[in-house]
């Protein structure tokens, strides 16, 4: 299954632009299902049609959802969540805090990503289109699985050598402390949680079937965010293969007004291209009125893609690569944005850790680079390279950090 992610800064017209792309695959015979993460919902307002928390259908070979994270909580959490209320309640918590204090941060993100997975696994479509919430909670959601991934080795290690081996003979000694010890079910849900998780991380990260496509005013404001949104993304594995730069006033027609706005917009529009490239730059332009329905879905959809395939891979280039030349084996990623100075590489065991600002990503090495400490990262032409000697003999121990500043 094919993978469009869209994201942009809030108000670019993200979901207009989710919309019309999933229309138009729709119309070249792809099963498509349209799937909004956003919080505030729009999709159905672009659509014109409600929608609910399962896939509604819209016409033929398209179905649009948008996600409910409180059904999917039930559905997924709710034996987690029974456990932990009868707990905080017998430590004296009324009953709706102790349900509020069981949905853990991150909880909504988490089971809009699980969706994706099982869409994916039931193999009722073939191209799945992301309608996300702005940059920053988008970033936090295609993060999660990388950024939790300690997290959830060390509560699966802890089910299962610890919770569970104890958990019966425990119960047995007292009731008292049989009540405090977790049910299997709800044990069994935090498992498959985390599993899926990882394998989530696995699908986002194919840089042949899962892209992320990003959408923009020509604005300062909005270049700047996704400039940034571009670093992170690359950081963290996720190939962008399309940048939308949305509502742009007609050249060839006189504005009023609007003039030297249209001035303003030509020469964000040239640093854009500048900046951006090699990534394709799709301009769209500014409509007499509202993008909503079918209609005006499809002539939109006509406007962004011609005659070219929406799911077709528009700039293919991997944002990490490993590569080696002779016994000098680098690891690659593009940060085309990255304030140079901002970078910290450092290594601990058999894991790159690489950080800018407050978003962090961790690699896990070869087995032949395991151990071996890093030269001096180096950035040069948007691609920071952090570079292994395979003949260095001073291997460190594992519990070291070795740290370099690009």
């Amino acid at each position: 299954m094919r993978i469009l992610t869209f994201t942009g800064k809030g108000g670019v017209g993200k979901t207009s632009v989710s919309a019309a792309t999933a229309v138009r695959l729709a119309e070249l015979g792809y099963r498509t299902l349209v799937l909004s993460t956003d919080p505030a919902h729009s999709l159905s307002d672009s659509f014109n049609l409600p929608l609910g928390a399962e896939p509604t259908k819209i016409r033929e070979n398209l179905h649009a959802i948008e996600v409910n994270p409180y059904v999917d909580l039930k559905q997924n959490w709710q034996s987690v969540q029974k456990y932990y209320t009868r707990i905080f309640m017998a430590q004296g918590v009324s009953g709706v805090m102790a349900d509020e204090m069981t949905i853990l941060p991150g909880m909504e993100e988490i089971f809009s990503l699980l969706r994706i997975k099982r869409y994916k696994s039931s193999g009722l479509y073939d191209v799945l289109v992301l309608d996300t919430a702005p940059t920053g909670e988008t970033l936090r959601l295609l993060s999660l699985p990388d950024t939790l991934s300690w997290g959830m080795k060390a509560v699966k290690n802890v089910n299962k050598y610890i919770v569970r081996p104890l958990s019966k003979p425990l119960s047995k000694m007292s009731d008292r402390i049989a009540y405090y010890i977790p049910p299997e079910d709800a044990i069994e849900s935090v498992d498959q949680v985390f599993d899926e998780l990882e394998d989530i991380r696995e699908i986002l990260t194919d840089n042949v079937k899962s892209t992320v496509r990003l959408v923009m005013n020509a604005e300062k404001m909005s270049i700047k965010e996704t400039m940034r949104a571009l670093t992170y993304l690359n950081l963290y594995g996720f190939k962008v293969d399309m940048v939308l730069v949305n509502r742009l006033l007609d050249t060839n027609e006189d504005s009023g007004y609007l003039e030297n706005w249209k001035a303003i917009q030509q020469k964000y529009l040239g640093e854009i291209e500048e900046g951006f490239s090699p990534l394709p730059v799709t301009k769209l332009r500014m409509y007499e009125q509202e993008i909503v329905g079918l209609k005006a879905l499809e002539q939109f959809a006509h406007d962004m893609y011609g005659d070219t395939d929406p799911s077709d891979l528009m700039y293919d280039e991997p944002p990490i690569k490993f590569v080696r030349n002779g016994d000098i084996y680098e690891v690659q990623l593009k940060l085309m944005f990255a304030n140079p100075g901002d970078i910290d590489v450092w290594v601990t065991g058999d894991e790159l850790y690489v950080q800018i600002g407050s978003q962090r990503k961790i690699i896990t090495l070869p087995i032949s680079l395991t151990g071996l400490e890093p030269g001096d990262a180096v950035f040069k032409d948007k691609w920071l390279h952090i570079p292994f000697d395979l003949n260095h003999q001073g291997r460190h121990q594992t519990d070291k950090q070795y740290s370099s500043k690009a």
